[in-house]
């Protein structure tokens, strides 16, 4: 399984940095799951659709040929740990590559998530891309731990 988080941000504070490792460092070898960072449009006066058509530029070029796109996005899909497990033991199954795809502070250009096979939604609440990240990776470990029956996924 190929799992690539594809983040627009390049900064992120220690702690973000720590918990996303923490995470990528307990999937097994045969889960290849990392973060790919793009960098952010400079958000000076330009119009938010050409500072998200650039970033979406970027995100293509990161993303893999042949490579299922989920976008995330706060009106997409929205799904419980058992779902996500489920769906990733089916694109496993199909021997798909998977990218999750995380916007910048404006989000994703809509052509682009029109695009994806997925949106997905994380929360209800907003949270800070940072935190995204974080819940993310959580999430695509626990969806693991479900699927190995590894006692991380209390049910």
């Amino acid at each position: 399984m190929r799992l690539t988080i594809v983040a627009v941000g390049q900064r992120q504070p220690r702690w973000v940095d720590d918990a996303v490792a923490e995470y990528l460092g307990r999937f097994p070898p045969d889960w290849e799951t990392r973060v790919v960072e793009v960098k952010p449009e400079v958000r000076s006066s330009q119009p938010v659709a050409k500072i998200l058509a650039a970033e979406a530029q970027r995100l293509h070029a990161a993303v893999a040929q042949a490579t299922v796109v989920v976008a995330l996005d706060e009106h997409g899909r929205d799904c419980t740990t058992q779902e996500l497990a489920q769906q990733l033991q089916a694109w496993r199954e199909a021997s798909e590559r998977v990218a999750f795809v995380i916007g910048g502070p404006d989000g994703l250009d809509t052509d682009f998530k029109r695009a994806a096979r997925l949106q997905l939604r994380l929360s209800s609440l907003t949270l800070p891309h940072a935190l995204a990240r974080v819940l993310l990776v959580e999430q695509l470990y626990r969806g693991w731990s479900i699927l190995a029956h590894h006692p991380y996924h209390r049910a």
